[in-house]
């Protein structure tokens, strides 16, 4: 009898498994379809990038933050950048629609080479480099290890800190294991992130709100894909390791540098990761704004858009 009830009990679960593995896949599809790349690839040693670029002038680039993509920047950045800039919006390593050979390209250092191994065969740089959260401190490791690509930086709720704890609206990501990231992304995390969708988003653009379009115009349905959990989860847990080295080194930084930081932002602490970059460049080029959460480049655009084009003119000497 108990072999039966063991029996029974394990093809449940192998049921409920498949089930939640079918849904995933049948999810990935119809994003992959409903959502194909919208710029253009570009195969790199490393990986592959995906990027949009419009408009004539010098370059700017614009690199998104962790669960992220290049649609993030599509609420009117991209586009009226482009009106006196050559922009190029990118999905970082992994994310979106570009493509990484390994986990170990999670690094920062990694990501920002194959991102320098980009602009320097598009024949692009020296750029004003716009980082949004994680994007920041990629922006950050670019002008460190190749200053050659980058002219000055434009950080949007920047990360430039040591995170001891990942914020919480990502601890679901934190996953030492690729083997059980890959598992739980297969199966457990797509149902949990359709459900949880909305309660996110309220922590994300928290105190703002999210615009009703931000999954299908912002790009917001792209994470519920697999393989973006498993991107953000082992950039989450690759991250940590190379962010002393990277702060120890923001001495070397001798570019313009500008800073934008919504002080209720609910994911990074504002105050923490100016004074990163403040207490090694008190010159940093500041701008807060009191009742502002970490998504300005979706909910201030204009606000932005004067931050990025007073860093550009900078950098470019205009």
């Amino acid at each position: 009898m108990l072999g039966w009830i063991v029996l029974a009990v394990g093809l449940v679960v192998v049921a409920l498994i498949a089930g939640l593995y079918l849904f995933s896949s049948n999810l990935a599809r119809k994003v992959n379809a409903g959502m194909p790349p919208a710029g253009t690839l570009h195969d790199v040693e490393g990986g592959r990038i995906h990027a949009v670029e419009k408009g004539e002038g010098p370059p700017v680039v614009l690199i998104h933050g962790l669960f992220g993509n290049l649609l993030n920047f599509n609420y009117g950045l991209i586009d009226e950048l482009a009106r006196s800039y050559h922009v190029i919006a990118l999905d970082r390593p992994g994310c979106g629609w570009s493509e990484r050979d390994s986990d170990a390209r999670a690094r920062l250092p990694e990501q920002a080479a194959m991102i320098a191994r980009y602009l320097e065969e598009r024949g692009v740089g020296p750029a004003l480099i716009c980082g949004h959260s994680l994007g920041g401190a990629l922006s950050l490791t670019l002008a460190l290890n190749h200053p050659e690509r980058v002219a000055g930086l434009a950080m949007l709720s920047p990360l430039t800190a040591e995170q001891p704890t990942p914020p919480d609206v990502f601890k679901p990501l934190q996953i030492a294991s690729g083997t059980v990231r890959r598992l739980v992304a297969h199966t457990l995390a797509m149902p949990m992130s359709v459900r949880r969708g909305d309660a996110t988003l309220d922590i994300v653009f928290g105190p703002e709100t999210a615009p009703a379009d931000f999954r299908s115009r912002g790009g917001g349905y792209l994470t519920l894909r697999p393989r973006e959990f498993v991107a953000a989860a082992t950039d989450l847990m690759r991250v940590p390791e190379d962010m002393p080295a990277i702060i120890a080194r923001y001495g070397e930084l001798d570019l313009p540098m500008g800073m934008l930081y919504g002080l209720s932002d609910r994911v990074l602490d504002a105050h923490t990761h100016i004074a990163a970059i403040q207490e090694v460049h008190p010159d940093l080029d500041l701008e807060v704004h009191e009742a502002v959460g970490h998504m300005p480049l979706v909910t201030q655009v204009d606000t932005c858009l004067a931050f990025i084009r007073r860093q550009a003119d900078r950098a470019f000497g205009e």
